[in-house]
């Protein structure tokens, strides 16, 4: 076998392995919620909270936009990494390519169709004229950016499921920094407010691209064996990455769904509540990223323990995931209770700063439960357990999140009621995932 990575379990410890994987991965995962805390903080200190409401409602459409083609990233990973637990290295080379072409397809769509996707989501969207405004020009600069983000997506699975998360952090910090960068100068600067902010974005995630070009050339070249790339086209090689990213197709909308509309019912209550909202969502997405470093060395790992058909490795990653995972979550909590004024960093705007301060117990809350349900995400996705990930999480949305949701924003439940769906919605990604694991340790 050409790539450099030893078996995990013959030549180095679990625990080491895992560390190796997960400590790239977290600070690669940092990347993306700092900058967008970059974001909310040169936002948030302009004179008018329309620029910082406006990308916190465009963000919405892109977060179900983008997303929704998120199993071109877990897809690619959970099966890379199986065939290259099966030292399949051939196959695992052809994976780049199919998602590679699913990706430029799916990318061409978006854009041939980028004036339908914004009016309907502006039909469904709600907010004032002025974040509204701010809202389409942030769509309309970021909307460009598709063919560099599903391409990424594809690189970054197929890196993460070879096990190589160091090239993963090289373009994290070239596409994070630069969107810094262009942030400062589009916004503060320039002055283009939300439309500079999806400029940045854009362009940072094209020199993302420009930056992995080298490193798959040179991970394709030390992956080389006797076997062959696999095939590329023809349905019977794109078909179990096509059905496998169906179900996590669902299971993300489902997901950016409960998001969206939680972000979508904070405007209907007021701007400062959909800016307040806004801040809380960009720590919850600090401390989550940092968590998602295990998830992904999870998914990684258990591709390559179900490729070796290893039970007793699967069990033992599982129990070290979780435990990392909920040590590393309670510890933000702590911070977000001992520590309030560190939400000075993201505003110094006194109305935005108390509704904020009110709101950050619920945040602990969220982010405890959700650590469970991120871990374990990353376990069935490594797996590549399509049906499971969809059924558990269209079960919580439908049944967690969603009645409570409609009640706050319709049945006079209010803001805090909004924060109690979001609670329920993650207990139960955790319970009905939770109830799936010992399926999978069978022997």
């Amino acid at each position: 076998m050409a790539e450099s990575s030893p078996p995990v379990g013959v030549t180095k410890s679990l625990r080491h392995r895992f560390a190796q994987l997960a400590l790239p991965s977290i600070a690669a995962s940092l990347m993306v919620p700092i900058a967008s805390l970059v974001d909310t903080a040169i936002l948030g200190h302009l004179d008018e909270l329309d620029p910082l409401a406006g990308v916190a409602l465009g963000g919405v459409i892109f977060d179900l936009l983008y997303w929704s083609f998120g199993f071109l990233r877990m897809g690619t990973t959970g099966l890379t990494a199986q065939a290259f637990g099966r030292e399949q290295l051939g196959e695992s080379r052809a994976l780049l390519l199919r998602a590679g072409v699913l990706a430029l397809v799916f990318s061409t769509v978006l854009l041939a169709i980028q004036a339908p996707i914004g009016w309907l989501s502006f039909a469904l969207l709600e907010g004032e004229a002025a974040v509204e405004l701010a809202a389409r020009a942030y769509y309309d600069a970021r909307i460009w950016a598709a063919p560099a983000v599903l391409l990424n997506f594809c690189v970054m699975g197929w890196l993460l499921g070879l096990q190589r998360t160091r090239p993963i952090l090289i373009m994290a910090i070239v596409a994070n920094g630069a969107n810094v960068v262009l942030d400062y100068v589009l916004i503060v600067k320039l002055g283009w407010g939300a439309a500079g902010a999806g400029w940045a974005t854009m362009g940072s995630q094209y020199l993302a691209l420009l930056t992995a070009a080298p490193i798959v050339w040179r991970a394709w070249a030390e992956t080389r064996s006797d076997e062959p790339t696999g095939a590329v086209l023809g349905w019977a090689h794109l078909r179990p990455i096509a059905n496998l990213g169906r179900h996590i197709w669902l299971r993300t909308l489902a997901l950016i769904s409960a998001f969206a509309l939680f972000t979508n019912f904070s405007a209907s209550f007021s701007s400062t509540l959909l800016a307040a909202n806004a801040v809380l969502l960009r720590v919850l997405g600090l401390a989550s990223y940092f968590i998602d470093g295990f998830a992904h060395a999870t998914e990684s790992l258990a591709g390559v323990f179900k490729g070796r058909d290893d039970k007793p490795s699967l069990r033992r990653l599982l129990a070290l995931a979780l435990r990392w995972g909920l040590a590393t979550a309670g510890g933000f909590a702590l911070a977000f209770i001992a520590f309030p004024q560190l939400f000075v960093l993201l505003t110094d705007q006194p109305e935005l700063l108390a509704a904020v301060t009110d709101a950050r117990g619920w945040l602990v809350l969220v982010l405890l439960l959700g650590a469970v349900a991120y871990v374990l995400d990353g376990y069935f996705i490594g797996l590549t357990a399509g049906p499971t990930l969809a059924r558990a999480m269209l079960l919580s949305f439908a049944l967690g999140f969603l009645p409570l949701a409609l009640w706050a924003r319709y049945g006079g439940g209010g803001p805090q009621m909004l924060w109690l769906a979001l609670l329920v919605f993650m207990a139960a990604r955790a319970l009905t995932l939770g109830l799936e694991v010992p399926a999978t340790l069978k022997s």
